[in-house]
């Protein structure tokens, strides 16, 4: 009898620390890493860094299939974002040819476990070849999808594709259709939806042949155009960010051809006015490259705590990774960052694996030797470019493709206003020196009950440090 009371008891106690060992499951913590991975091989998957851990276990992998065994990204996932609490990861194809499991060119997990809630093969409902490109949340019931052939209306409540935003289409799409979707050369490559942000109640999409597209989100209607010839005759867009100013900055295109060549340009936009300023790269710099021909987000990104934009840029438009340059928003001071080659040890920053935290402000990369080794670290660089640390990882070919800071909101979404509305929030998340969330919704000046500390203070307008005596 006693020995089988133990037994009870010793299953009822390793259930229930299986119960609390998934609940203890919290990503919000660390940084995302989604990744490519090796095509041909394997789909894609997602990394956690969590660069601060005491007992030096930085890292976590595969997370989506640790928390949902049997379950698989798609094939070739370049994209995620965190809104209202959901992660949502964006693949050009539903399943890589080397897998064995299909996963989805959409993915929607819970952006604190990783337990998937959805996954889907089309974006395009009528079966149409349509490959996927970047997410944006436009409210809590409603995202975009950029693809392939124009931008998407995703339900959020009901993950349904609720139709194509007009005017975004891909002008080519009528042509090769053919050819399968990995293919560069055929006709859906010239005339992608790209990076998207949103600003002054409107949603700006880079668009490979048109430009930038203006879109109204309550219409979901293309209203205006800036074309790219402002900067030359036959130039193009590469991508888009925006500053902490909340103005818009494009990297620029010589073409609409997808080739990936530059010129020494970068554009600046007021959202409000839609009027354009074109600012020329010192010609001892290159500026920021673009990858339309394999759709990459860019390494073109900006700081959330200083008015700056930091991108990747050198004299072969993808293999040539090792130069990180820095533009000052308000003095158009341009300098070089980082240079990887005079830290020696042959790294290179691999595609567009650059990203700023939005609370510490410092920079963290993904490093590799060359594309047929699979050695990759993680690099911290702080805001001054000191490098602070290095994240060696287990051997594979990650293929990196961004950061993801689930810090960049209190809300777990990515820091993009809800864009239809026009208020302006008066509460800030309160945050530690590690970048974790201390609290929620917090007026400024309301520090009754913190303990003695530096706190950062961060709302949708600035970001304030705090020193508690």
């Amino acid at each position: 009898m006693i020995q089988r009371t133990l037994i009870k008891i010793s299953v009822f106690l390793a259930a229930m620390t299986s119960v609390v060992a998934a609940q203890e499951a919290d990503y919000t913590q660390g940084i995302i890493w989604v990744n490519e991975d090796w095509y041909g091989h394997q789909n894609s998957t997602v990394n956690y860094l969590m660069p601060d851990a005491p007992d030096g276990d930085f890292w976590k992998y595969r997370i989506i299939q640790t928390e949902n065994p049997g379950k698989e990204l798609g094939c070739t996932n370049q994209y995620g974002t965190i809104w209202h609490d959901r992660l949502y990861l964006i693949a050009k194809q539903e399943k890589d040819p080397g897998a064995t499991i299909t996963g989805g060119r959409i993915t929607v997990a819970d952006a604190k476990t990783m337990k998937i809630l959805h996954q889907q093969s089309l974006i395009d409902p009528s079966g149409a070849q349509c490959d996927g490109r970047g997410f944006i949340g436009v409210d809590e019931h409603k995202g975009y999808i950029s693809s392939s052939n124009g931008v998407w209306i995703f339900n959020l409540d009901d993950y349904t594709v609720d139709g194509q935003v007009e005017g975004s289409a891909n002008p080519n799409s009528g042509g090769d259709n053919d050819k399968p979707n990995t293919d560069p050369t055929g006709s859906l490559y010239h005339g992608q939806s790209g990076m998207m942000v949103a600003a002054e109640g409107k949603i700006f999409v880079a668009h490979q042949q048109y430009g930038l597209l203006v879109v109204d989100p309550e219409q979901d209607k293309v209203t205006d155009v800036i074309s790219m010839d402002i900067v030359k005759e036959g130039a193009g867009i590469g991508s888009i960010v925006k500053s902490k100013d909340g103005f818009l900055w494009l990297s620029v295109a010589k073409n609409v051809q997808g080739t990936g060549a530059t010129l020494n340009n970068i554009v600046r936009v007021d959202p409000a006015t839609l009027s354009c300023e074109v600012v020329d790269i010192s010609e001892d710099m290159y500026p920021p490259s673009n990858s339309w021909y394999a759709w990459t987000p860019d390494a073109f990104v900006a700081s959330t705590v200083q008015n700056c934009l930091y991108w990747k840029g050198g004299p072969n438009r993808w293999f040539t990774g090792t130069k990180i340059y820095k533009f000052d928003c308000d003095t158009r001071e341009q300098s070089l960052f980082i240079d990887l080659e005079e830290e020696g040890a042959n790294w290179k920053l691999y595609g567009c694996a650059l990203g700023v935290h939005p609370v510490t402000d410092e920079l963290y990369m993904a490093l590799y030797h060359e594309f047929g080794t699979p050695t990759y670290i993680t690099r911290r660089y702080s805001p001054s470019g000191e490098k602070m640390r290095d994240y060696d990882m287990i051997m594979n070919y990650w293929f990196p493709s961004l950061p993801i800071f689930p810090q960049a909101q209190g809300s777990g979404d990515t820091g993009v206003e809800s864009v239809i509305s026009e208020e302006i929030a008066d509460l800030g998340t309160l945050y530690n020196l590690q970048g974790n969330i201390i609290k929620l919704n917090v007026e400024y000046g309301a520090w009754s009950g913190l303990d003695s500390g530096i706190y950062i203070w961060k709302s949708e307008q600035t970001t304030n440090k705090i020193f508690i005596p």
